[in-house]
């Protein structure tokens, strides 16, 4: 049995008859209103299944019943989506980026079909449609708040009267991709570029947090050029232990040593373990996350209170995520006007430069920015890795940077504009982290780019993290490992030919040679030496380290150890390094005669399986990124993403 009802100025008449179908409910109520009403029916059926709708015109109601089969139906105000007259304006919102089948009215017809299924109406579809990249993961601690992060967001657009539409892409992190998470950040820009060019969205909220995700984020959107707001997980809270304040990674890292040394017990180091990240979020520290946020926040992206600094457990971080829901429904008002490649400047990058020198940030933001600055085609090889060191050359550490004030910012207002907006909360001295011009914790050059016959295409230190600053003007023999395998079979032999001045070499950890380019620079202090109190050794690499970690490390040497005319990959042991941070100089003390010698030696020694010949023969992504990948000076990003496109 169906019931249907209808109601009128409150009052309501119920009619009840057996074996009256769903269909016919509106001809139970045709007769209870003017022709002018409106008529409100609900119809119930025996299964318990309710249907509201609404009749504009009773009318109309009798009209269809009395029409002719195949008789078209009078329309007086048609949807503009079934004009067949009308071009599909494909620019906005829900039309746009339409779905390739030759008709583009059955494209945005069949979209709607579909969209309609989650329960969308029509007024909801008309709406600017903010898209939101989720990147929540069972396998991503760092990002576990994104589904309340979507939630927030969602309540910003809606009140702001726009449409919010999460969808996936990769979710990285650090300790959950093998062989490491660089080698996945070209692919994760890539799925970020095409799935906003996939979707119809008119603005897009990424968020993003763990190290790689930001850069890869930035990276895809800016070769997209949609406009893009960033959102932040926010950093972990810290933990304890024995009452002492610990947190991930650099407190991982610098108990990990301690326990090798022996200094710790297995006791300690496990209470440790469940102490170093206790709740959802990135690194606290001024490792790679932290210093992308900072990067963002000087980029002019996200906002300048608690956008980079709200931790991820927070009430505040919810309220970024709100106000990002409600900025990107104002950037929808003037997409044009706020495409990435518009907004972000030359003068943009400099700031964020200038900021990663002042905060001492993480030696992989060089290699990142360089990836992202490769793809704006208005920048690109205007910046490059000497101006990281230029820059450096004038940046005290930690204090008010010396910024390009009138570069723009997501609010539409300037950089400038923006600081005099602030209201700073004054901190005591003793607990601030941001010095006077005039006492700096660092001079100058937190990061340094060292170059010479090592590193002819640089190298890249993190100068402030020395733990031994004679390190810094310093000369020894070489120890050399060929690589990540060769050194952990080796580096705690008691029989190792190694003392406090040698030089730790380790080859076949860039791009191509060791794919993803591992955070294997922090190579370990040999054991037999930590145990006498070494706590740092100048070591050299092609590879990469933590923005968590510290210690006299040159990174990043470019061309690579795999490249056949590198010279790093014909170092050997009891070569004469020599490194001077003042001269920016990264040298190994052999003749040129020899360096040629040596070249000729190793590629008649050459064989088919090593990487740089293999990578022709390679299959899938792994082929792709070996054939692909530019050397670290450039970013370490796919030639054929870049804004120059493929070499």
């Amino acid at each position: 049995m169906t019931r249907a009802v209808a109601a009128e100025d409150g009052g309501a008449l119920a009619r009840e008859r057996d074996g009256a179908s769903r269909a016919d409910a509106p001809a139970l109520g045709a007769g209870l209103a003017e022709p002018d009403d409106e008529c409100h029916f609900a119809v119930e059926s025996e299964h318990g299944f309710s249907l509201a709708f609404v009749v504009a015109d009773a009318e109309s109601m009798m009209e269809s019943q009395q029409r002719e089969p195949g008789e078209p139906k009078a329309t007086t105000n048609p949807n503009p989506d079934y004009d067949l007259s009308q071009p599909i304006d494909s620019s906005v919102g829900l039309r746009q980026g339409l779905t390739s089948y030759g008709d583009a009215h059955f494209s945005l017809f069949l979209r709607k079909v579909f969209i309609k299924a989650l329960g969308y109406s029509d007024d909801a579809l008309s709406r600017p449609i903010v898209g939101i990249i989720n990147t929540n993961s069972g396998f991503n601690p760092c990002h576990a708040n994104v589904p309340q992060l979507i939630d927030a967001v969602k309540r910003g657009v809606q009140l702001a009267g726009g449409l919010a539409v999460d969808f996936p892409t990769i979710s990285l992190h650090e300790s959950f991709a093998s062989p490491t998470s660089m080698f996945l950040r070209n692919l994760m820009s890539m799925d970020t570029e095409e799935m906003i060019r996939a979707q119809p969205c008119d603005v897009v909220v990424a968020i993003g947090g763990c190290d790689k995700t930001v850069p890869a984020q930035l990276m895809g959107g800016l070769s997209a050029n949609k406009p893009l707001l960033p959102l932040l997980t926010g950093p972990m809270m810290p933990g304890s232990h024995r009452g002492e304040r610990i947190g991930a990674c650099t407190d991982c890292r610098s108990n990990w040593a301690r326990f090798r040394a022996g200094t710790l017990d297995i006791e300690d180091i496990s209470a440790i373990n469940d102490e170093l990240a206790p709740t959802a979020g990135t690194c606290g520290v001024m490792g790679t996350a932290s210093t992308m946020a900072c990067v963002l926040a000087a980029l002019g992206l996200i906002p300048l209170a608690a956008g980079a600094s709200a931790p991820a457990v927070s009430a505040a971080r919810l309220r970024v995520a709100e106000e990002t829901g409600r900025n990107a429904v104002r950037m929808c008002r003037d997409v044009e006007a706020w495409r990435p490649q518009r907004v972000l400047t030359t003068e943009s990058f400099l700031n964020a430069i200038t900021v990663l020198q002042a905060i001492g940030g993480s030696t992989n933001a060089a290699v990142h920015m360089m990836a992202i600055v490769g793809r704006h085609p208005d920048v690109a090889g205007t910046i490059t890795l000497d101006t990281i060191d230029v820059i450096g050359r004038h940046t005290p550490l930690l204090l008010k940077p010396l910024l390009q004030l009138g570069a723009m910012t997501y609010t539409g207002r300037t950089l400038g504009e923006e600081l005099a907006l602030q209201s700073p909360i004054p901190v005591p001295r003793h607990l601030s982290c941001i010095q006077p011009f005039s006492e700096p914790l660092y001079p100058a050059s937190s990061l340094v780019v060292l170059k010479g016959n090592l590193a002819p295409g640089g190298s890249v230190m993190k100068a402030s993290a020395s733990k031994d600053r004679r390190l810094l003007c310093h000369s020894g023999r070489a120890v050399v490992f060929t690589d990540s395998g060769d050194l952990a079979r080796r580096i705690d032999d008691p029989e190792l030919d190694v003392d406090p001045d040698s030089v730790l070499v380790l080859q076949n950890i860039g791009p191509v040679g060791n794919p993803g380019m591992p955070e294997a620079g922090l190579i370990p202090i040999p054991r037999k030496l930590a145990e006498t109190g070494v706590l740092d050794m100048l070591r050299i690499s092609d590879g990469r380290m933590s923005g968590t970690a510290g210690g006299t490390i040159a990174l990043h040497i470019s061309p690579e150890s795999a490249d056949p005319t590198s010279v790093l990959g014909i170092v050997r042991d009891g070569d004469v390094i020599v490194c001077d941070v003042e001269k920016r100089l990264l040298h190994v003390d052999i003749s040129y005669d020899e360096i040629v010698r040596r070249r000729q030696e190793r590629r008649a020694g050459l064989r088919p399986d090593m990487h740089w010949w293999a990578r022709e023969r390679t299959r899938g992504y792994r082929g792709l990124y070996m054939r692909s990948v530019n050397q670290a000076q450039y970013g370490a990003d796919f030639d054929f993403l870049t804004a120059a496109g493929p070499s």
